[in-house]
């Protein structure tokens, strides 16, 4: 139950059985005299419109957009690595997988020779920091987005339930995520018909993302899960609410959490700035208004971010760093966050009236770009092992098992950490 910003499984053309889409921006050929540059994400970027802009400013240039969902890319990144080909031009990697790939940096362009260095005070530190390899001498990506946390709620039905409906008053209620559990049962036991929030799993994420070490140690990579008080904490925490059956139980991004935004089955539930089109998209025209912003238990946390990459078997690489560099500038990562909610990673644009001064009609005109801002201000990020995305799904599953009454709380924390740790070996 664990998704990045990656996680935005939008619907996409073109997409079959095999759950592998390539879905192509402009035309399939290319007049000789033009250099062809493919961009392979995973959901979408918000690129279209810029990909149109780069062309008209360099007639020299097609962009190919390569989109695959998100584990078929990093599987299929990781594979064509191996291969020497197939790699498109510019390759983006979600956060939880940069440490993997920081494994095979000799397979990606090293963008300081290209100038990137120079760039280094766009983005905040540890957004830089993360996108280095080889003990920091190598400038293996250009950071997106970042997904610093809010939290989404149903103002009608916190009213149903007798509870504040006004953002700042809202977000006094709860300090720490106890508090969160403890409005909870305050909602549940007004309104027991209507669950407090969408899933356990999403809770759990949201806590443990606020802490710097998860499953394994900052210092040396290994797993520490077992010890980690913060994985303690946060499964309990989210167990307990699952255990209670106060969590509507469905997955995010899947048809069954669409239709409980739709119906209005949940309250609560955490929201990183780009999940604001997904919650808009999936509510409808019927409930505009009815949602609203605030800020998350514990003050931040991070829910996603990607960095874009030059892998070494491309032909065209200063090419692709023209692009990925223009891309992830200040100016284009505000269009992106105008139009599509996409937070950028950087202070001189998050921190630009153009984003702070943003506010939301859908949301009853909750002012997110201040909201995401000073999240993002305050972020912190947490180390991401070399096995996290092996680790991490290990206990997501484990909570559902408790929201489904199969398990204890006790016992999903067990068996979490034997398959864990059997993964992390």
């Amino acid at each position: 139950m664990a998704f990045g910003r990656a996680g935005r499984l939008v619907a996409v053309l073109g997409m079959g059985m095999s759950g592998v889409l390539v879905l192509v921006a402009g035309c399939s050929s290319a007049p000789s005299d033009k250099v062809v540059l493919s961009v392979a994400t995973f959901g979408e970027f918000g690129y279209d419109t810029l990909f149109r802009q780069y062309e008209a400013l360099h007639p020299d240039v097609q962009i190919k957009s390569l989109v695959t969902d998100f584990d078929t890319h990093h599987k299929g990144l990781a594979t064509q690595l191996a291969a020497g080909r197939g790699a498109a031009d510019v390759e983006a990697i979600e956060e939880q997988y940069m440490p993997q790939f920081r494994q095979s940096a000799d397979k990606f362009a090293d963008l300081g020779k290209f100038g990137a260095t120079s760039l280094q005070n766009q983005w905040t530190p540890w957004k830089w920091q993360q996108g280095l390899a080889d003990g920091g001498k190598d400038v293996m990506g250009l950071g997106t987005d970042m997904g610093s946390l809010a939290l989404c709620y149903r103002k009608d039905l916190f009213a149903k339930a007798g509870l504040p409906t006004d953002r700042t008053e809202v977000a006094k209620l709860w300090p720490t995520w106890e508090d969160f559990g403890a409005v909870g049962d305050r909602f549940t036991a007004k309104v027991p018909g209507t669950k407090f929030t969408d899933s356990a799993g999403n809770v759990y994420t949201a806590i443990l993302n606020q802490a710097e070490e998860n499953f394994f140690s900052k210092a040396d990579d290994s797993f520490i899960a077992d010890r980690n008080p913060n994985v303690h904490r946060a499964f309990y925490l989210a167990g307990a609410i699952g255990a209670k059956g106060e969590t509507a139980k469905v997955v995010p991004f899947t048809q069954p959490w669409t239709v409980a935004i739709k119906q209005g089955t949940f309250a609560t539930m955490t929201c990183p700035a780009w999940m604001l089109t997904q919650i808009h998209d999936a509510g409808g025209a019927g409930n505009a208004g009815k949602w609203d912003v605030t800020s998350v238990p514990g003050g931040s946390g991070n829910w996603g971010g990607s960095y874009l990459t030059i892998p070494a078997q491309g032909a065209h690489q200063q090419q692709a760093y023209d692009l990925a560099k223009w891309l992830t500038s200040p100016e284009q990562e505000k269009a992106v966050f105008a139009a599509e909610d996409i937070l950028p990673s950087e202070p001189p644009a998050y921190m630009d009236p153009a984003v702070l001064d943003k506010t939301d009609p859908y949301f009853s005109d909750a002012p997110i770009g201040k909201i995401y801002a000073t999240s993002a201000d305050s972020l912190r990020p947490n180390y991401r092992g070399l096995k996290d995305a092996d680790v991490r799904p290990k206990f997501g599953q484990a909570l559902g098992r408790v929201e489904d009454g199969g398990q204890s709380v006790d016992a999903a924390w067990a068996q979490a950490i034997q398959e864990a740790r059997d993964a992390a070996k």
